[in-house]
């Protein structure tokens, strides 16, 4: 079950790395064409939603990783979780069955890692 959390830890670390720095890096103008739920927030809420995921990414690995705090590794999935439930009510108000379905996997995702690191195994 260790292996299978740190596998799945490691893929969304970099799912979640790379759309935060992305979305970080690129002005909102030309986000919008990739991601059009921008189209709805404001620039600084758009950063901020873009250093979330880059912060839970880091999370998911880092504490782990060092050993330094482990109990961040289970509370950056849950936050993480919590943001794919809010991404998918933001999806779900623009009709974007899509996008709704891929935050599911990736809450999902989210809460294997959180219950597997909260519960029995721990790091």
């Amino acid at each position: 079950m260790n292996l299978l959390l740190w596998i799945l830890q490691a893929a969304l670390a970099a799912l979640f790395g790379a759309a935060g720095v992305m979305t970080l890096t690129q002005p909102k103008d030309k986000l919008e064409p990739k991601l059009p739920w921008t189209v709805d927030f404001s620039t600084h809420a758009v950063r901020f939603i873009g250093l979330a995921e880059l912060v839970g990414a880091l999370g998911l690995i880092l504490p782990a990783a060092t050993g330094l705090v482990p109990i961040l590794t289970p509370l950056a999935a849950t936050g993480l979780a919590l943001l794919m439930a809010l991404a998918a009510l933001t999806h779900l108000r623009r009709k974007e069955s899509t996008a709704i379905a891929l935050n599911a996997v990736l809450l999902i995702a989210a809460a294997v890692i959180a219950w597997g690191r909260f519960g029995p195994h721990t790091l």
